[in-house]
């Protein structure tokens, strides 16, 4: 199927044909009613009646309808797909622009820059999908989530996405997962996509939202409950009538952030706001059709009645008590009412000073979230107030920067001292070469993003950053401090008057329609691609085609050293940093120079350095990475709890792949990691015991043992050698099915593809 700016009628046709089959196939061999995450899983898989859907045990093969890529991480991607021999993708498949736009002065100056700085990257992505038969969206278009949501996500259908925050278009009723590159190239030859069948997780929403508590509130609530991890192999399924009283765009923000609490994805039942989205969004078609199939597109009733008997766990919201939330730093889950943040703030030496203020990027960029947060602004400014810090607006797509340019929200903003960005992402991802502040010197930032790890916004260690939603965030830059409360507290005006700001509901959509914007933003593929040239400069620094890895030789790992220990919290970013390092996403070479340089090591409590066992020298992780690959030594790494979270960049997996790493061994996994090493044809063992961890000493040498005999389900013994030569033994276990076992013997996921695509 040709890949088109929108998804096609027919195809969301298609995947509702199969619906009343698939899930009375699915009830019957469950015998019982099904959530709405079962039913879109059971409908697609290939058939219901022969998988077993054992939650957090089976593995399934399951078939997406799309795959959607970004830039940084589709050139890994794409450039592993181009190693699997094949024509054409073989499921519609689009890559997105947004993530290599640095922010500095403003929208039109940034993109500008970011066009010429990265055109081979552009290039390549350009030539690539169009000779493989994928879509462009080109820099500019927008941040790829907003783009999906308003373009391609459909209630019922199933998509994976380079991205961990994928999980966005769950505000449309889709089943949409972030994965590493090597999963989205499995689907874009054919393959299925394999996963564990995932447990479930139940948020009963009452009540209504009123005042300044917004749909972000109910993400930063969730994210306390269940913590950075208390999702990992699960699907967040929101229910109850408080669900059904938020916009499809509302609905967006909170599935978005279901990444920060580890869940596979989360999502929402059909109902008539996201009918209006669909609508609104020039997808009448696509809204009628899933009006015909709507009591297939929510959850049975049985369960909206007794969710209890049906999910592993239930939380309930009132939103009606629900308040203005506020979240960091460093940490999504360390959350409290706005309220609190002062007190709290002061008695951790947190600055309570706002030092700069950002709305918008993927979470938080709707028509609606804009017209909240420029209603406080037109009230602020009737009061005599403006932003005491720098306040920076970064639009989700084109679409929406156009309308609200277009109904005069954006001037609003403007009006009390903001500074419009490029469609893209920017200062979320580290993408923000800020210019108001050197690093070093201790500040709080204020942000409706989604993530607050350190170093994530600025590259700054010393900025504390702090998620709530974007009204509040406008609020605290009006009143340039923490320890503020909109919904109570007064400001003070230039003539000594004590005034408070006022919130009002929002626009949920626009009464004049979407303004598109700038026309030629998304290129198709072209009809014939017989003459297109895949671009990649042979001098180039920033691509560089792979080699594969090589195949697990039949031998047990012995005697291994350990080149890194991680203490505490150890995310994507500190394994592969983003921010000036994301030019490199395209070549695993450069890119290597930055792996583990965020890692606290747990012997001397230093940052990005180690041990070199070759002559006991104290260097940067990277650089004794680059020894032993020299060398030819292989060695271990060994995590703490929940290794990897975060952002789901394969290069985390890549990188030690390709600089010798065989096992990691950690406390716990999150899942997109845990998966990325598996693709890559790493070994990540769990330990049996946690705190065999504290076992593991800086020069000791690590075997593991009976490899031959690797089975699921199936313990794996582990030697711990010390310098003296005194030998412990470690019981781990792992999560491999006997299909990803296969991956770790061919060397990699791909490899194994590449076998069976060749015959």
């Amino acid at each position: 199927m040709t890949v088109q700016s929108q998804t096609p009628t027919e195809l969301v046709k298609k995947v509702y044909a199969n619906l009343e089959g698939h899930l009375s196939a699915g009830r019957e061999a469950l015998g019982r009613p099904l959530t709405l995450a079962e039913k879109i899983l059971i409908n697609h898989l290939k058939d219901p009646r022969s998988t077993e859907m054992n939650r957090g045990v089976s593995y399934v093969d399951l078939h997406p309808d799309r795959v959607a890529m970004q830039d940084a991480t589709a050139q890994m991607a794409w450039l592993q797909f181009m190693t699997a021999g094949l024509e054409q993708v073989q499921v519609p498949t689009t890559t997105h622009c947004d993530h290599l736009i640095q922010a500095r002065i403003d929208g039109e100056t940034d993109l500008s820059v970011a066009v010429d700085n990265n055109s081979e990257v552009y290039n390549f992505l350009e030539s690539v999908c169009a000779k493989y038969g994928a879509g462009f969206w080109k820099p500019g278009s927008g941040i790829i989530h907003q783009v999906i949501l308003e373009q391609y996500a459909f209630p019922g259908g199933m998509m994976i996405g380079t991205d961990s925050h994928t999980p966005n278009a769950g505000g449309l009723g889709m089943i949409a997962i972030g994965v590493g590159g090597a999963d989205a190239v499995d689907v874009m030859t054919g393959f299925p996509f394999n996963i564990k069948w995932p447990k479930l997780i139940g948020v009963r929403l009452t009540g209504e939202l009123s005042g300044w508590a917004s749909p972000k509130d109910v993400i930063l609530k969730v994210a306390e409950i269940l913590t950075v991890k208390g999702g990992t192999g699960a699907i967040v399924e929101y229910l109850g009538p408080g669900a059904r009283t938020l916009s499809a765009t509302g609905k967006g923000t909170i599935c978005n952030m279901g990444a920060e609490i580890g869940a596979t994805t989360s999502l929402f039942p059909y109902d008539e706001a996201i009918s209006r989205y669909l609508k609104a969004t020039n997808r009448t078609d696509t809204a009628e059709a899933a009006d015909l199939v709507s009591n297939d597109l929510q959850a049975d009733p049985e369960v909206e009645e007794d969710p209890h008997s049906f999910f592993d766990r239930v939380i309930e919201i009132n939103l009606s008590d629900l308040t203005p939330h506020i979240n960091g730093p460093h940490t999504p889950d360390l959350a409290r009412p706005v309220g609190d943040l002062g007190e709290e703030a002061s008695a951790n030496g947190w600055p309570l000073e706002v030092s700069a203020g950002l709305i918008g990027s993927c979470t938080n960029s709707s028509y609606e979230d804009i017209t909240r947060a420029a209603g406080i602004a037109r009230d602020a400014l009737s009061k005599g107030l403006k932003s005491k810090i720098p306040l920076l607006v970064t639009p989700g797509s084109e679409q929406v920067r156009a309308t609200i340019e277009r109904d005069g929200l954006l001037a609003d903003l403007e009006a009390i001292g903001a500074t419009v960005l490029a469609n893209a992402c920017g200062p979320c991802i580290g993408q923000w070469d800020r210019q108001d502040l050197d690093d070093g010197v201790p500040n709080s930032i204020v942000t409706s993003y989604n993530r607050n790890f350190p170093k994530r916004n600025d590259g700054y260690a010393s900025t504390f950053a702090f998620v709530t939603s974007p009204e509040t965030v406008v609020a605290l830059s009006i009143a340039g401090k923490l320890d503020f409360d909109p919904a109570v507290d007064s400001l003070t005006t230039e003539n000594g008057e004590e005034v408070k700001l006022s919130v009002d509901i929002g626009e949920e959509l626009p009464t004049k329609g979407f303004d598109s914007g700038e026309e030629g933003l998304f290129k198709p593929p072209p009809s014939d691609d017989s003459k297109i040239e895949i671009s990649i400069p042979s001098e180039s620094e920033r691509l560089q085609a792979l080699t594969p890895f090589d195949p697990w030789d039949g031998n047990d790992f012995e005697d291994l050293p350990i080149l890194m220990k991680a203490k505490g919290k150890c995310t994507t970013d500190h394994i592969s940093m983003a921010g000036s390092w994301l030019k490199y996403r395209g070549h695993l070479e450069n890119i290597s120079g930055n792996l583990y340089l965020g890692v606290v090591n747990s012997f001397t409590g230093e940052v990005g350095t180690g041990l070199d066992i070759t002559d006991n020298e104290i260097r940067p992780f990277p650089e004794i990475a680059k020894r032993y690959h020299e060398a030819g030594i292989e060695w271990v790494a060994i995590g703490d709890e929940n290794i990897g979270e975060g952002s789901s960049r394969e290069h985390a997996a890549m990188e030690p792949r390709f600089r010798g790493c065989r096992v990691v061994i950690a406390r716990s996994f999150a899942r997109i990691h845990e998966t990325n090493l598996k693709k890559q044809g790493i070994l990540p063992l769990t330990f049996a015991n946690p705190s065999d961890y504290d076992l593991i000493g800086e020069k000791d040498k690590i075997s593991v043992i009976s490899l031959k005999d690797l089975s699921a389900n199936k313990p794996v013994q582990v030697t711990v050698t010390t310098p003296e030569g005194n030998v412990s033994n470690i019981e781990t276990n792992h999560s491999m099915s006997e299909d990803q076992i296969e991956w770790f013997r061919a060397g990699s996921a791909l490899n194994l593809i590449r076998q069976k695509t060749n015959g």
